[in-house]
């Protein structure tokens, strides 16, 4: 599969989804980012069941603060809504796989109870947690 990509206009439509998104934060002038896209794009290749989106730092800078990137590229795993990696950084082939592996892996329900258990946690008054 193509990589798809991702503006302001389809992000969440595209993120929001059932499944895995794998995200590439990146920009033309940015030469690690540009050694990486042959690795993420044969990656994308061969798991034709996972999106593969690239976002364009320069031409959706809302996108890129909004997510606060502050260094590129920059990959982000989104499975079933919820953004479960970020890291900053050109990843090897083997260390992609390896990513896409652990995301496949998780177990969605144990990360939604984690979730909620923060943000209880969160909006506890400070006397409340002792």
């Amino acid at each position: 599969m193509a990589t798809v990509a991702l503006t302001a206009a389809n992000f969440d439509e595209v993120t929001s989804k059932d499944g895995i998104v794998l995200v590439d934060f990146w920009a033309s002038w940015c030469g690690p980012c540009v050694r990486f896209a042959p690795t993420y794009e044969r990656s994308s290749e061969k798991h034709p069941e996972i999106t593969f989106g690239k976002v364009d730092t320069e031409a959706e800078p809302v996108l890129a603060q909004k997510f606060d990137i502050r260094s590129i590229p920059t990959i982000m795993a989104v499975r079933d809504g919820i953004v479960v990696f970020a890291q900053p950084g050109a990843l090897p082939g083997s260390a992609l796989e390896s990513l896409i592996e652990k995301v496949q892996e998780l177990n969605m329900d144990e990360v939604r109870e984690q979730m909620a258990a923060q943000l209880k946690a969160k909006d506890e008054p400070a006397a409340a947690r002792g």
